[in-house]
């Protein structure tokens, strides 16, 4: 790196100095933590993403402003590579370096040990180019201010604000840019009705009265962009609460996780809402579940359709389509973690489906789906989407021009095409997710009632036991087994042996020294004791 380039970092840096005790990593969910203490840590991405599109020949590269279903006084920041996926991960460890390098005099000696070492060309005559989104949070303007900075430090660099998006906008935006084609919200807009429109003119024949839906919003982004959609869709009757306009908080009380890991309903639904299909979602809209309130309920319990059941209904919807086509046989693929319930899995298996297994993260999951074909992976918590690879995409577009139109197979062509540019294949995305839900619903002529008795998930129960040393316990790559502390596993396995469709686990946090126990069993009791015993074990071991 030249002089110049040197003291425009020196200059950029004094203005956002670290705050002490500072330590960050770079997890799935980017860098996350109190809004107040960010500004140095977004400045820094700032550059990262800059020299990130660098390298890349001066791709657009997507910087999100986020802290997704965590509370308001929270923000973060993740990065979206060309592809609208992830950012690499080869590049992480070098994100944590630049996060808590301690003065301006150690980033910069980073920084230009990483630009030689990756050969980035700075001040060439392409310079980066980096799109900033945010969410609603208050603190996401001052750090998109920090950003632009970051970006602009790096010589030749522009950033570009494209306002208060979902995380999924942006990484969609992102993947399209540099694919040559329109980009900009209105056309991720249009790209939903257009094809959520061409699902339902392909639905056999209206099996099922359009009922009404009930959304939760959680006070956050995803409401506000549902809302700016509802009137162009038809066949879907919408009613949008917890937009954040009454004075209702961002993820206080409300949305996918709360729903998911509570199984209560959210605020602003109730015993009114009885047997009403409803959908929650985070706070940047990129996580999806579904739930009812039981006729039988004297309570705020709902039943969850998580994103197991999410998982289960697309791929019996995509199979289903796939069985319509002669000749060439495809691999589909469905990829959970874990902690998906035993029950969904058995049920995968049954379709005659191919399950693997990644590890717990979004990122370890969309990698292991792109193996196949068609590719589906959620986790429970309702993160997820459906991957299919160009060349199958391109072969059944082929298909779809020779086929004889209003044919069957055609019908079944069509559909998957359709799915393909529905679903959002960077990211999982709560608007495009539901969407989907909502037409292979009405094409099935199901109710969300006969839609969760697909299979009953088996009672589970997780557990955090605080230990000396997370690092003692080592796990195969699928986390399903223990490999260390020796003899650990051999003691679970014969816990789990007692009880009938006994499973358990155990994984370390990946931020603090807890080791996570999960476990299933045939019912709650059992399950609440076999989780209670490996936890047990897990303080033997590691004292």
């Amino acid at each position: 790196m030249d002089k110049t380039q040197i003291a425009s970092l020196l200059k950029s840096c004094d203005l956002f100095p670290i705050p002490q005790g500072l330590k960050l990593s770079y997890g799935t969910a980017g860098f996350r933590g109190d809004a107040k203490l960010l500004d140095s840590t977004v400045y820094r991405v700032g550059i990262l993403s800059a020299l990130r599109s660098l390298k890349l020949g001066s791709a657009t590269i997507g910087l999100m402003i986020t802290a997704s279903h965590n509370q308001i006084s929270d923000n973060g920041i993740k990065v979206s590579d060309p592809s609208g996926g992830m950012l690499s991960q080869e590049w992480e460890p070098f994100a944590d370096q630049i996060a808590n390098a301690y003065s301006p005099g150690e980033l910069v000696s980073l920084i230009t040990q990483f630009v030689e070492k990756e050969e980035i060309p700075i001040g060439d005559k392409n310079g980066a180019v980096v799109w900033l989104g945010r969410d609603t949070r208050p603190s996401g303007e001052s750090l998109l201010r920090a950003a632009e900075i970051g970006v602009s430090s790096v010589l030749g660099s522009v950033a570009i604000d494209m306002g208060i998006l979902t995380t999924p906008q942006l990484h969609w935006m992102v993947r399209a840019k540099n694919k040559g084609l329109k980009a900009t919200e209105n056309d991720y807009f249009e790209n939903l009705c257009t094809t959520f429109s061409c699902l339902i003119d392909l639905i056999p024949n209206n099996k099922l009265e359009v009922s009404k839906l009930l959304v939760d919003g959680a006070n956050g982004v995803g409401g506000e962009k549902i809302e700016m959609l509802k009137g162009s869709l038809k066949n879907l009757d919408l009613e949008i609460r917890n937009i954040g306009r009454d004075g209702g908080v961002l993820n206080e009380g409300v949305g996918a996780d709360f729903v998911q890991k509570e199984k209560v309903v959210p605020l602003g639904f109730g015993l009114n809402d009885v047997g009403m299909r409803c959908a929650s979602f985070d706070g940047d809209a990129d996580r999806l579940v579904y739930f009812y309130v039981p006729s039988n309920s004297d309570s705020e319990k709902v039943e969850l359709l998580d994103g197991d059941k999410i998982l289960s209904l697309f791929a019996l919807f995509i199979k289903e389509q796939l069985n319509a086509l002669e000749g060439k046989h495809s691999r589909l693929g469905v990829v959970q973690t874990a902690y998906a319930n035993g029950a969904s899995t058995d049920y995968l298996k049954q379709l005659g489906l191919d399950v693997a297994f990644a590890k717990t993260g979004v990122k370890h999951l969309h990698e292991k789906a792109a193996e196949y074909d068609i590719g589906i992976y959620f986790e429970a918590n309702g993160h997820g989407t459906i991957l299919f690879s160009e060349s199958f995409l391109s072969l059944l577009v082929a298909k779809q021009k020779d086929l004889t139109q209003g044919s069957e197979e055609h019908k079944a062509v069509s559909r998957l095409v359709a799915v393909s540019n529905l679903i959002n294949q960077a990211v999982g995305d709560a608007l495009s997710g539901l969407l989907l839900v909502e037409v292979i619903l009405q094409h099935m002529g199901w109710s969300i009632q006969k839609w969760n008795e697909l299979y009953k998930d088996l009672p589970s129960r997780q557990i955090k036991v605080e230990v000396p040393d997370r690092t003692a316990v080592v796990t195969t790559s699928s986390e399903t087994e223990a490999l260390k502390p020796l003899g650990i596993q051999d003691a679970i396995n014969a816990e789990i042996k007692k009880y009938l469709r006994g499973r358990a686990f155990i994984r370390p946090s990946g931020t603090e020294d807890v080791v996570r126990v999960y476990a299933e069993a045939s019912t709650q009791e059992a399950v609440d004791s076999l989780a209670k015993s490996v936890a047990q074990l897990v303080k033997e071991f590691l004292g």
